[in-house]
C-alpha cells in the first residue's frame, strides 16, 4: 500500500476509534483497518439495514465493537476515557436526505449532538492525536451553479440533512478554535479535520432511498428501475476513494497537524461527476440487462440538482487523486452484488477489492 501513499506500518498496532463503524462507509473502513493491523474499536447503533455488509461481511470478528449512542454523552465519556484512543475517525450520522425530512429532530441530534459529544469525548482526554470529521459535500450553500465547491465556501443546507451538516461543520470550526488552536498544536498536541466527500457508492449498500442499492435491487429482480431525478449531477465515487483520503489525512494530522487541521474535499475526476441517468444506464449495460428505466413521476421533497467539488487542496497538499474512474467503479459494485447472489466470502471480496484499489496506479 506504500505506493498509494497510505503506510500500512503508521497503522500497525495504532490505537483507531471510528464511529459508525457499522455502516456501510464504516464497515468498509474497519475492514480497510483490520487489513493494516490497527487496533480498531468501534462505536455505532445496530447495522443500519438488513441484510447489511456489517454482518455479511464479519467486520467485527477482528476488532471491538461496541454497539452504542453517540447521542450519549456521559457513555461517549466514559468510553473515551477506557479506550484512550491515539486517531478518532468519525463517521456516525443519520446519513439521508429524505429520511431527514421525516426525522429532522433524529437527524439534528445525531448530526450535530452527536458531534458535540464526540469532540467532548476528545477534548476529555490527553490521548488523542489525529481526528478526522466526516461530513458531507452537500454540506455547502448549494447555489446549483456550474462551479466545484471549494473548501472555504460558505456553509448552508436546504434540507434538515444537509443543514445538520452545515451545523456540524460550524461546531468542529469552533472547537478547533477554541480548544485545539493550530497556533498552541505544540502544547495540546490534537489535530482536528473535517472532510466532504462526494456520493459515495460501493457493494455491500442497502440504504434506503439511495440510487445505488434501488438499481442493484431492481437488477435483481428483473424489474424497471424508477427514477426520482435523471438529470440530477453528482460527484460519483467508490467508497474507498474517500476513505483512502480520510486516511491519509490522519497520517497527515498526526505527523504535522498544525499544517492541516482544516476542511478538506475528497470528491472523484470532473469526468466522472455524472447525471443519475448515465449511471442507471451504465449499470443496466453492466449488469446484462436490456437498458430500459421509469421516470418516478411522484410528489418528493427538494433534493439539489448539481453538485460538484473542488479537490485541488488535496490533490496539492496531500498528494491525493482519485485512483479508479466512475465506470471502474460501477463494474466493481456489479461484480461484488453477482458474487453476492452466487454465495461468495463477501469478507474476502471487500479484501481483495481493497487490495486491487491499492496497487491501481494513477
Amino acid at each position: 500500500m506504500e505506493n498509494m501513499g497510505l503506510k500500512p506500518s503508521f497503522w500497525k498496532n495504532r490505537k483507531v476509534l471510528v464511529t459508525g463503524h457499522t455502516g456501510f462507509k464504516g464497515s468498509w473502513l474497519s475492514l480497510w483497518l483490520q487489513k493494516m493491523e490497527a487496533d480498531v474499536t468501534g462505536l455505532a447503533l445496530a447495522p443500519p439495514t438488513q441484510p447489511s455488509l456489517f454482518e455479511l461481511a464479519q467486520v467485527e470478528k477482528n476488532m471491538s465493537s461496541i454497539i452504542g449512542d453517540i447521542r450519549n454523552l456521559e457513555s461517549v465519556r466514559t468510553l473515551f476515557e477506557k479506550l484512550q484512543p491515539e486517531i478518532v475517525i468519525h463517521m456516525a450520522a443519520q446519513s439521508l436526505v429524505r429520511h431527514s425530512y421525516q426525522n429532522p429532530v433524529e437527524t439534528y441530534d445525531t448530526n450535530v449532538m452527536g458531534t458535540l459529544n464526540i469532540l467532548e469525548g476528545i477534548r476529555s482526554v490527553d490521548s488523542v492525536r489525529a481526528v478526522v470529521m466526516i461530513t458531507t459535500d452537500k454540506c455547502y450553500e448549494n447555489k446549483e451553479w456550474i462551479w466545484p465547491y471549494r473548501e472555504n465556501d460558505p456553509m448552508g443546507g436546504y434540507d434538515p440533512y444537509s443543514s445538520s451538516k452545515g451545523c456540524a461543520e460550524l461546531l468542529i470550526a469552533s472547537y478547533r478554535q477554541s480548544y485545539f488552536p493550530t497556533e498552541k498544536y505544540k502544547e495540546h498536541k490534537t489535530a482536528i479535520a473535517s472532510a466532504r466527500a462526494g456520493n459515495v457508492i460501493g457493494g455491500g449498500d442497502w440504504a434506503e432511498d439511495r440510487l445505488i442499492p434501488d438499481i442493484i435491487s431492481t437488477l435483481q429482480q428483473n424489474k424497471i428501475p424508477h427514477i426520482r431525478n435523471p438529470a440530477a449531477i453528482r460527484p460519483w465515487q467508490h467508497v474507498l476513494e474517500p476513505l483512502s483520503g480520510y486516511m491519509k489525512l490522519a497520517e497527515k494530522l498526526h505527523q504535522n497537524g498544525s499544517e492541516y487541521s482544516s476542511a478538506w474535499n475528497f470528491g472523484p475526476n470532473p469526468d466522472d461527476t455524472r447525471p443519475v441517468q448515465w449511471i442507471v444506464e451504465k449499470m443496466i449495460q453492466q449488469w446484462g440487462g436490456e437498458v430500459r428505466w421509469d421516470k418516478d413521476d411522484g410528489i418528493h421533497p427538494h433534493e439539489a440538482n448539481h453538485l460538484k467539488l473542488d479537490c485541488s487542496k488535496a490533490h496539492t497538499q496531500l498528494h491525493w487523486q482519485p485512483r479508479w474512474t466512475l465506470n471502474k467503479a460501477l463494474e466493481k459494485i456489479i461484480a461484488w452484488h453477482k458474487a453476492e447472489i452466487s454465495g461468495m466470502d463477501l469478507k474476502q471480496l471487500c479484501l481483495e477489492q481493497i487490495d486491487e484499489y491499492t496497487h491501481t496506479t494513477n
